[in-house]
């Protein structure tokens, strides 16, 4: 009980105690954003030359103080070998944290593919509360390994998802989404996207597939919620690149003023696109800045931050003294976006995680409270020597605070 006491003390570690750069208050000189603050807490750290932390989201408990953080251990020798998926537990609001403890019912299971057993893990896990069945679902999708542990190739994919028991303190054993038949389902899924819940309950959830033979593509289906069953209703119309690249991956949807907004990951940069319903999408462009030149973001997600009074896109990019970065993946930005240009506003760019060698770009956002939005994201050591420059494996929570009320908060 001590060190876990003495644990809880020290979880918390503010930006100057690490070290990096002090942030503070961000006034935009766009005339319509909302003034914040952003501060930096390490809450747990894992790098011991064979893992490190990968892919942790949070989601909160039924508005309370009460956050549950999700995360896989990612095997350094291989590409993408998540063998487990941990949580930890704050119950006042960020301030401590518990321990990371493995998560049984997230764990990697065998399963039979093409007449031999695999592992298959649930992973890209992204937790979030969905308010009208007032439980916390998660949603991911899963990977399927060799015998050997390495990422069977083609890749099978399915949407995996889960809900958190508050009593147990740990989740239900992962299911899968049941899809229809047909190309637009091969091999999708629905991992490290950002779902949009709906006032009914259903949710407008984005994912990835990949037809055989063809580059992947993305399409937002509109699934049911009972608060134990996810299941799908339809689908609206897909969308792809013709250039020669792997496709596009990796969606996130929000909804601001009235437009769905999403945006995708491609191998060459990142696009962006609008919807009237949902469902439905424009042709896809290039995330740009304002002033038209490229945002150079590519080949990693990119996800939301909203407030009533304006719409931030959370983002890697080139062009930030970051050529020794993996993919230029740190450091983490943020930046308003002009959602009639559908660009990002230069001159509101803020560094929300500074870089240190480790990329960045895998991170989640969470809704906190009408004051707080996080930000969450881990030093991902590959490759080997990223340290040098001073990353050592820590799990950080950017957390965003509001000067004004965030009207939009639990919708």
């Amino acid at each position: 009980m001590a060190n876990r006491r003495e644990f809880l003390l020290k979880s918390s570690v503010s930006v100057l105690a690490i070290g990096l750069p002090q942030v503070g208050f961000s006034f935009s000189k766009a005339p319509f954003a909302p003034k914040f603050s952003h501060s930096l807490d390490v809450v747990a750290k894992l790098f011991d030359g064979k893992q490190c932390w990968v892919h942790p989201r949070a989601g909160t408990v039924d508005g309370s103080k009460e956050v549950v953080m999700t995360m896989s251990t990612l095997d350094l020798e291989g590409s993408d070998v998540f063998k487990g998926m941990y949580q930890i537990l704050s119950k006042d609001g960020g301030k401590t944290w518990t321990e990371p403890r493995k998560s049984e019912p997230l764990a990697p299971r065998m399963e039979t593919v093409d007449g031999v057993e695999h592992p298959v893990a649930a992973a890209d896990f992204w937790p979030k509360w969905h308010s009208k069945t007032g439980v916390l679902l998660g949603i991911g999708h899963t990977i399927v390994y060799t015998p050997e542990w390495k990422v069977a190739s083609p890749r099978p994919r399915h949407t995996a998802y889960s809900v958190y028991d508050p009593q147990a303190e740990d989740w239900l054993p992962w299911k899968k989404l049941e899809m229809p038949e047909g190309e637009v389902f091969f091999s999708a899924g629905a991992g490290c996207v950002q779902r949009l819940d709906l006032p009914d309950g259903s949710i407008l959830l984005p994912i990835y597939y990949k037809p055989p033979g063809k580059n992947s593509r993305v399409v937002v289906c509109h699934c049911s919620f009972d608060g134990k069953e996810l299941r799908f209703l339809k689908k609206g119309n897909s969308l792809k690149v013709d250039n020669d690249t792997r496709g596009l991956h990796e969606p996130s949807l929000m909804e601001f003023g009235g437009k769905y907004f999403l945006t995708i990951r491609n191998d060459l940069q990142g696009y962006i696109t609008t919807s009237a319903d949902g469902l439905h999408y424009t042709a896809i462009k290039p995330w740009t800045f304002d002033d038209g030149s490229l945002l150079g973001n590519y080949n990693t997600q990119q996800h939301w931050v909203r407030h009533s009074d304006a719409l931030f896109l959370v983002y890697t990019r080139k062009g930030a003294d970051n050529d020794h970065v993996f993919r230029h993946r740190a450091p983490l930005f943020m930046a308003q976006v002009d959602p009639e240009k559908l660009a990002v506003i230069r001159d509101t760019e803020v560094v929300l995680v500074p870089e240190r060698g480790a990329r960045l770009g895998n991170f989640g956002v969470t809704e906190i409270s009408p004051k707080e939005t996080w930000v969450t994201v881990s030093e991902w050591m590959q490759p080997e020597g990223v340290e040098q420059y001073g990353s050592d494996g820590s799990v950080y929570v950017a957390k965003i605070k509001w000067k004004k009320r965030n009207k939009l908060f639990g919708k």
